[in-house]
């Protein structure tokens, strides 16, 4: 499975936002899994999407057929887009499915690992960072990809803040250090999503 990550700063939010239930129209085309956003929660004019595809193949189809006409409803509403795409290696819980009915908050952690360091940090991933929020109650599923020049993605959706809150404050401290995050890593970024339920396809 293929993940897009789109975010952007939005100059005009209600076109924007009227422009996103456009995106509808990916209904039925081929390899389209699902798709949702939402606003940052601590840079309110900032705007994540997460799209879902079969494959690349797929993907690219869409792109070179009908992706312009869906995105001309959001001409001018934004700047500073960034667009990148993940294979998916596993998953963070089991069986992910871009399903977000249930829950009200995304976390995207996004890391740009060291080369050499690269196979120990998807190990630690798979054994001590899945682990930890597999286990937290609110923590409902997660996808972990990997794009070319040893970029990650780790998505999880949660029910609520709250709930991710208390896995926050679980010992994140402790869970890098036990991963040496710090040696793998060289910038580690990440965002709180909001989801608007009215931007899921």
């Amino acid at each position: 499975m293929l993940v897009k990550w789109i975010r952007c700063s939005v100059v005009d939010r209600h076109g924007f936002e009227r422009g996103q239930r456009k995106w509808a129209g990916l209904v039925g085309e081929p390899g389209f899994r699902g798709q949702s956003g939402g606003w940052s929660r601590t840079r309110p004019e900032v705007a994540h999407v997460f799209a879902f595809w079969e494959n690349r193949v797929f993907y690219d189809s869409f792109m070179a057929r009908g992706h312009d006409r869906l995105a001309a409803g959001q001409s001018g509403m934004f700047r500073d887009m960034q667009v990148t795409l993940f294979e998916r290696r596993f998953d963070v819980k089991t069986g992910f499915e871009p399903h977000f009915a249930e829950a009200d908050v995304a976390r995207v952690a996004h890391s740009r690992v060291h080369e050499d360091r690269a196979e120990h940090f998807v190990l630690m991933q798979q054994q001590v960072w899945n682990p930890a929020m597999a286990g937290s109650p609110g923590m409902l599923r997660g996808v972990f990809g990997e794009a070319p020049g040893n970029e990650f993605l780790a998505l999880s959706l949660w029910k609520s803040s709250a709930e991710r809150g208390k896995y926050r404050a679980a010992g994140a401290e402790r869970l890098a250090a036990r991963a040496q995050t710090e040696t793998d890593v060289i910038e580690l970024t990440g965002d709180v999503v909001e989801l608007e339920p009215s931007w899921t396809v």
